[in-house]
């Protein structure tokens, strides 16, 4: 019986075969779309999954409570690293400084790459696999050095380097102690090597390190005993900095979270993790969802459209005894074979599709042919899918009367027209609001892109800077101003699209009783603000070096979260325990999240090297031979070092990376669910064209003219579509404005995104339906009428 109802589907499927092709497109364009967002989120998800214990590791977090709000800080203390290890309840702490990028050189090659300086628990605790060295030892030398496998390759050409000599910012000699596997791009935590924080422990200013719980300038690491929860250390942690007379440790709370919240719960909101990329994930999952409906759709509007075709045949087999449930099953069979096949194109098209996507998404996602349980739960969706297209074709073909289908009395498919109907309108409806959304998107990101970034970025450039180009730097500096391939040239403590360190200040006019104020805190050196192009609204720059060295530069954030009231000029704060002078106020610029406020805060003035140099580069040269020269200038001062640059501008747009790849994502997807759709009304088009021959050539007869005539057969459809924009627009406004509340600085939705979508989708409905509409009418009335 299966053989003859897979025979009789088959049948079906050949004859005809315009119909099959828009079914099968159709169902493998939302199944390829479903199956590469489900293969997208499954990646992010893995992250950290394939460290060893990865449920019993944390990041230690403080909650701090700044006057009722709470802000959350993974910076933290090397006091309170101290202290966890006196815990019982955890088993190893591993404190690290993400301090940038080091200097790496064996022989005549040079690397300036990104590492960690970890404790020497750190690969204890995470497991990640070595290739040669031992984990319990490798970080026990403050003057030893574990590589990745790409590292050492690079360095020595082999991997083969246990014992080998490698000099670090050209200072320190480093023993090889280990060699690991690359770091996957899965990883939340991703570093090219680790260098013992031993070492840095031995510099002169960690002397004091360990004395407060308010030096809050390293990330710690815990992982708990086998069996310990976290329930169990929580209320310890709560109350380990509370003793300390420090107004940071004071407001503080000591909080942990767990590894699988790193990369999708990175956002805190009043110190919960609540929100993050978790948000995009979920988004994207119903998106997959709705498509694969949508194409589900139009197999079910297709196939009942259809059932004048089949209704002779259901009665016929009816007659001859058919149980209505034999024709179910029937049905259901044709339906899954046709699922099946467009499974299998849907594998074909995700193939060719996943290189742009990893292109775009920066991930290196493949299809698990080799795992059984990938395809076990493919066969389950496939089923899934054929039954949710099928069923209702297969119940509503199987229910016709066959006395009055066989005496012709019965007006097969006008019953399921009003569902059709509905069908098409929800089609469209989720199409809608996917447009909408990509508008939002894209005018959210352009309206913080066209917001002034309080700095000018034209040609502005920046540097690692590095221990030996630091003693050199006047000299240095001066030979490039000379040079004329540079109008100004600075450094900082943070880069110019950051800021690296925030922390308290003890006093300020006005402050009330314990009142705490956290705001950010640069060290420039001079022509920072002229490099830079911050405009001073009030006072003036740092001068000199003696006198100014307790001046302090606000920017109007700070002014305004202190409330300092009248002129701030000369007025006096207290930082470091030290009195500092208000002697200007710069212009607010966006160092952190261009959709938020601009962060408070305060310039000090420091003509010491810092690590950040920045420099502009001089409108009258080439770009290509600037660098050239300012290479050759760093190779004179900083040999021992490779030149590395990079363009702010860069820096600046990275921070829209997220929004840009959500916007791009939001597109191709709206674009793939109006096709799919498209491809359902394109059948139904040319379903009601074939069913209105006879109509339209007595119209054409009658003197009906081809415009007429195409009005007939496209109002239908454009009224369909005007429905669904009426019911998605204040669905798509709802979610829009909840996804816009997150951010500080946002566009404002207004009517003319809503008229545009529905302009744009009455436009490819038109184009769609026009085809066919078009060749009914133009076709010769005669052949028409000829059985007449």
């Amino acid at each position: 019986m299966l053989r003859n109802y897979l025979k009789i589907a088959w049948r079906n499927i050949i004859t005809n075969k315009a119909y099959t092709a828009i079914n099968v497109l159709g169902l493998a364009a939302g199944m390829a779309v479903a199956l590469v967002i489900a293969l997208w989120v499954a990646n992010e998800y893995s992250y950290d999954k394939f460290l060893p214990d990865a449920d019993r590791v944390y990041q230690v977090r403080r909650n701090f409570n700044s006057n009722g709000e709470t802000l959350t800080f993974s910076s933290t203390s090397l006091k309170l690293a101290d202290v966890l290890h006196t815990l019982p309840e955890i088993e190893y702490v591993a404190p690290t400084d993400w301090g940038g990028t080091h200097g790496l050189m064996v022989g005549d090659k040079k690397l300036s790459i990104d590492g960690v300086q970890a404790g020497s628990d750190f690969l204890k605790m995470f497991e990640y696999r070595l290739l040669q060295g031992s984990r319990s030892s490798a970080l026990s030398d403050p003057y030893s050095i574990v590589l990745t496998r790409a590292t050492a390759i690079a360095l020595f050409g082999t991997e083969n380097v246990i014992n080998k000599v490698v000099k670090v910012d050209n200072a320190y000699n480093l023993k090889v102690t280990g060699v690991m596997q690359d770091v996957p791009l899965n990883s939340s935590l991703q570093f090219k090597y680790i260098i013992p924080f031993s070492l840095m422990e031995q510099q002169p200013y960690m002397k004091d390190a360990h004395g407060s719980f308010g030096d809050n300038s390293f990330e710690l690491f815990a992982r708990l005993k086998p069996g310990v929860t976290y329930a169990q250390l929580a209320p310890k942690l709560k109350i380990i900095e509370k003793g300390e007379k420090n107004i940071n440790a004071e407001n503080s709370e000591v909080i942990m979270q767990p590894m699988a919240d790193w990369h999708l719960y990175s956002d805190y909101k009043n110190g919960v993790a609540s929100a993050g990329f978790i948000d995009y994930v979920r988004i994207f999952s119903i998106v997959g969802i709705l498509v694969l409906l949508i194409a589900c759709v139009n197999f079910i509007n297709l196939t009942t459209a259809r059932s004048e075709k089949r209704a002779r045949e259901v009665g016929i087999r009816k007659a001859i005894g058919s149980q209505r449930k034999h024709l179910i099953f029937q049905f259901l069979i044709e339906s899954a074979l046709i699922t099946f096949i467009s499974f299998i194109c849907s594998i074909l098209f995700v193939q060719i599709a996943l290189g742009p996507f990893n292109a775009l998404t920066g991930t290196t996602i493949a299809l698990p042919f080799n795992n059984m349980a990938f395809w076990l739960v493919a066969m389950g969706c496939v089923l899934l899918t054929a039954l949710v297209a099928g069923s209702r074709p297969a119940f509503y073909l199987s229910s016709f009367n066959p006395v009055k289908v066989l005496k012709g009395t019965i007006q097969v498919g006008r019953s399921a027209s009003y569902s059709r109907k509905i069908l098409v309108v929800m089609q469209f409806s989720c199409s809608i609001v996917l447009i909408i959304s990509t508008v939002v998107i894209y005018r959210q990101i352009q309206y913080a892109k066209n917001r002034p970034s309080g700095y000018n970025i034209n040609r502005l450039m920046a540097t690692n800077a590095n221990e030996d180009l630091g003693k050199h730097f006047s000299a240095f500096k001066n030979e490039l101003l000379q040079s004329g391939v540079v109008e100004s040239i600075s450094s900082a403590s943070s880069a110019v699209t950051d800021v690296n360190m925030h922390n308290n200040l003890d006093q300020w006019p006005g402050k009330l009783a314990g009142e705490t104020v956290e705001m950010g805190v640069i060290a420039v050196a001079d022509d920072y603000f002229k490099t830079t192009d911050m405009k001073m609204i009030a006072g003036r720059d740092f001068e000199n070096v003696i006198s100014d060295s307790l001046n302090i530069v606000f920017n109007e954030a700070a002014i305004k979260r202190l409330r300092i009231k009248g002129d701030p000029i000369s007025q006096v704060i207290t930082y470091g325990g030290k009195p500092r002078k208000i002697i200007g106020v710069v212009k607010n610029a966006l160092m952190l999240s261009p959709f938020a406020q601009a962060d408070p805060t305060m310039f000090l003035y420091n003509n010491d090297p810092h690590q950040n140099m920045i420099y502009r580069l001089s409108p009258k040269v080439n770009p290509h031979d600037a660098i050239d020269k300012i290479g050759q200038v760093f190779s004179k001062y900083s040999s021992a070092y490779p030149y590395t640059y990079r363009f702010v501008d860069d820096d600046y747009n990275r921070k829209f990376g997220q929004e840009v790849l959500v916007g791009k994502l939001a597109g191709i997807f709206a674009g793939l669910a109006i096709f799919i759709s498209c491809l359902g009304l394109f059948g139904l088009a040319a379903y009601i064209a074939e069913q209105r021959t006879k109509e339209i050539g007595v119209r054409k007869v009658l003197g009906a003219t081809v415009g007429q005539l195409w009005f007939l057969l496209s109002k239908d459809f454009v009224l369909l579509v005007l429905v669904s924009c009426v019911i998605a627009s204040p669905l798509a406004f709802y979610f829009l404005q909840g996804w816009l509340q997150k951010y500080d600085y946002r566009v404002t939705v207004g009517p003319d995104v809503f008229i545009i979508s529905a302009i744009a989708a009455i436009a490819i409905t038109l184009a769609t339906i026009s085809f066919q509409a078009i060749k009914a009418a133009i076709a010769n009335p005669v052949k028409s009428l000829r059985s007449e």
